[in-house]
């Protein structure tokens, strides 16, 4: 059994591809490119193969990471060559590596990510370090949160899974926040959460289809081994 990681930017129209009909183009795309991923056994078999996180529709990616199982040893290079013929513009692969032996999976070990949300406003229109360390100080952050099984909003406080923030100018000259946030099973922060409460608090008016959202980087233990291929 061999595993690997396979890190990917996603970008564009492709942004609006759901997690589902993301992992049905990764098994059309190893398929064709004659990689072949390894097959769980029983009556209903399925490709060994799983994002480390699923990300929200509409949101960019500069390092999603897809792990996968094969039967025999692939190299780096046929990973990002060969898989990257049979991708749609807007996926490009970023790297490759080999899980070590023993680790648990991704999904299991990301606790944590980093997103970019650009606002449409000017940068020197506000003074958003004044705005985040205000934001910061409340003694609770409360959102209202969806609930899985009843489906009732519920009020729950999501200061301590917000673990930085910090605003910069981005290329167009608009603010950027940068969050760093809970991401995984043990503990979780949606980024619409965050916007929901920041944009109320910093008396943002941009309609939310204004703002870009984008999943930078996936954390993982700093003892997670994964060999650049």
């Amino acid at each position: 059994m061999y595993k690997y990681a396979v890190t990917f930017a996603k970008s564009g129209q492709v942004r609006y591809t759901s997690h589902l009909d993301m992992l049905r183009l990764f098994k059309r795309a190893f398929r064709r490119s004659g990689i072949e991923i390894k097959y769980s056994q029983g009556f209903n078999p399925h490709p060994k193969m799983g994002f480390a996180q699923p990300l929200s529709l509409g949101y960019g990616a500069e390092g999603e990471i897809l792990e996968i199982e094969t039967e025999e040893p692939v190299s780096g290079r046929r990973i990002r060559e060969d898989l990257s013929r049979h991708l749609p513009e807007g996926v490009t692969i970023i790297s490759a590596g080999r899980i070590g032996d023993g680790q648990k999976s991704m999904a299991a070990s990301v606790h944590g990510a980093v997103y970019t949300i650009d606002y449409p406003i000017p940068y020197d229109a506000v003074n958003m370090d004044a705005v985040i360390a205000a934001y910061l100080m409340q003694p609770q952050i409360l959102a209202m949160k969806k609930q899985k099984k009843s489906k009732e909003l519920k009020e729950t406080d999501i200061k301590e899974k917000i673990r930085d923030l910090k605003a910069e100018k981005n290329a167009d000259g608009n603010i950027r926040i940068i969050l760093t946030a809970d991401c995984g099973s043990p503990s979780n922060l949606s980024p619409e959460l965050f916007l929901q409460t920041f944009n109320e608090f910093a008396s943002i008016n941009c309609r939310r289809h204004e703002i870009d959202v984008c999943r930078v980087k996936l954390l993982l233990p700093l003892d997670y081994r994964v060999k650049e291929l």
